[in-house]
């Protein structure tokens, strides 16, 4: 992958490339590179899925076209997976906040005139959706009905399921399908950038560069607005929420004529259904994919919540819904954002290699894992192929064979001056997995050995894992 990278740079620039350094992406499954050279850099991604791509390098060629300022695409490789785009730095408008704030600033006269000219900038965006062929986009030509249940069913599924906040599912089915309609009968002609938040706008050169357009589609304008104002981590004050709005709105109707009473009407419904959305990007990214990043704006999202249902009433019947939001906002356990880790978590898992590796959750990558398949097999016996590893049978064939208790003390010399040097540097995680044919017999048996033994040994969590027993 970094061979292809460099030969994409030189071909690039003409230079050979002197670093290359790898870049985190909290809420993406696109990796990211800076390659620099000696009077050259550039960002690289790689992303497998191409249609994604194609809707990225579509957006980015219209949108440069109409003067918005968006990072160039400076080349493409074949495979259309891998590609060059101009370099716009490491600040982000989130960024620049907050460190003002941390300083004792605020939302003061200087980031007061960024936001509004963003919000000048979104309304050029939304327009140039007057002229897009959304056919290009991707996974949905338009924020319609299909994509609002799609986001509904993340906030179902990830949200409400996991803090335990109980819903009638065919009342609350009945209630979004009356919040779809109602959101669908405004304006929905404009390109909606789909993620337009603080931290998808760089700061380069002292002005707003937009990121992170690939999910872009037709759509209402009011659900960019939300975005930007109502996301968790910014936690904007009110007051300055509605100023921001005026100046929005005051702009847009300078360049093409709308209704700003059915706009603000339609506003809070927008606002509600992006911070649903949100609320299930944090669950699943938060508690599945265990960054503390999504989990720490789960408070702030319920805050935005009940902010809006105090203050706003929408124009059509919500009751089963309306009650699951105040469900969530007088729930202790839907407004905790208890760290994803406290300290370090070993995750010790057991799988089969005829199903792949284990996926690392941790979002830190590496990890150990180990081969069992040259151990003695239980499961070629017919009497221990109803046991697992957990099982006294399996115990029993397994425990105190000589190449058995070998390989685990290998493993246990290799591991644990990794777990000591993890709590040393306060890391929070590493994982250890163990693999044989089935998933089923030695794997599960040496990860609940090498599971007992970290405990014993060492002050952390242990979480065990067995893949394939569900």
């Amino acid at each position: 992958m970094e061979e292809t990278l460099r030969q994409l740079f030189t071909e690039w620039s003409g230079e050979k490339t002197q670093e290359l350094l790898k870049l985190s992406a909290n809420g993406s499954n696109r990796q990211y590179w800076r390659l620099i050279g000696a009077h050259s850099r550039c960002i690289a991604a790689f992303n497998d899925d191409v249609r994604e791509n194609e809707a990225f390098f579509y957006y980015s060629q219209k949108l440069r076209q109409k003067g918005i300022c968006v990072p160039e695409v400076y080349r493409i490789d074949s495979s259309r997976r891998f590609y060059l785009q101009e370099d716009l730095g490491d600040t982000t408008l989130y960024n620049y906040v907050y460190d003002k704030r941390r300083q004792g600033g605020g939302f003061d006269g200087e980031v007061m005139s960024l936001y509004k000219t963003v919000l000048e900038d979104l309304s050029d965006i939304q327009l140039a959706g007057r002229d897009m062929d959304f056919t290009k986009a991707y996974p949905r030509h338009s924020f319609d009905a299909q994509s609002m249940q799609w986001d509904l069913n993340y906030f179902k599924y990830y949200f409400l399921k996991l803090k335990y906040i109980p819903f009638d599912e065919e009342l609350l089915e009945r209630d979004f399908h009356t919040l779809i309609a109602y959101l669908l009968s405004t304006d929905c002609n404009y390109f909606l950038y789909r993620d337009f938040q603080s931290r998808n706008i760089m700061l380069c050169d002292g002005k707003p560069y937009y990121i992170d357009f690939q999910g872009g589609r037709r759509g209402a304008a009011q659900y960019d607005v939300a975005s930007l104002l109502y996301s968790a981590k910014s936690d904007i004050p009110e007051p300055i929420r509605q100023e921001l709005l005026n100046h929005y709105l005051n702009g847009l109707a300078s360049k093409s004529p709308i209704d700003k009473e059915d706009f603000r009407q339609h506003f809070w419904g927008y606002v509600l259904i992006r911070i649903m959305q949100a609320m299930g990007a944090y669950g699943y990214r938060g508690y599945f994919e265990r960054k503390d990043y999504f989990i720490n704006s789960i408070p702030l999202a319920v805050n935005n919540l009940r902010m809006i249902i105090e203050n706003h009433t929408l124009p059509v019947q919500l009751p089963h819904l309306t009650q699951v939001w105040q469900r969530i906002v007088e729930s202790e356990l839907a407004q905790s954002a208890t760290p994803a880790t406290d300290g370090l978590t070993v995750t010790v898992s057991s799988f089969s290699y005829k199903k792949g590796l284990p996926q690392d959750t941790s979002g830190n990558g590496g990890g150990y894992v180990f081969d069992c398949r040259a151990l003695p097999n239980p499961g070629r016996y017919p009497e221990y192929r109803c046991y697992t590893g957990k099982d006294r049978p399996v115990i029993e064939f397994l425990q105190g064979d000589e190449a058995v208790e070998a390989f685990l003390n290998g493993a246990q010399q290799l591991v644990g001056p990794s777990i000591k040097k993890y709590l040393e540097r306060n890391f929070t995680s590493l994982t250890v997995s163990f693999g044989c044919t089935g998933g089923q017999h030695r794997s599960v048996y040496c990860a609940e050995r090498m599971a007992e033994w970290i405990k014993k040994n060492f002050d952390c969590q242990v979480v065990i894992n067995h893949r394939e027993q569900g």
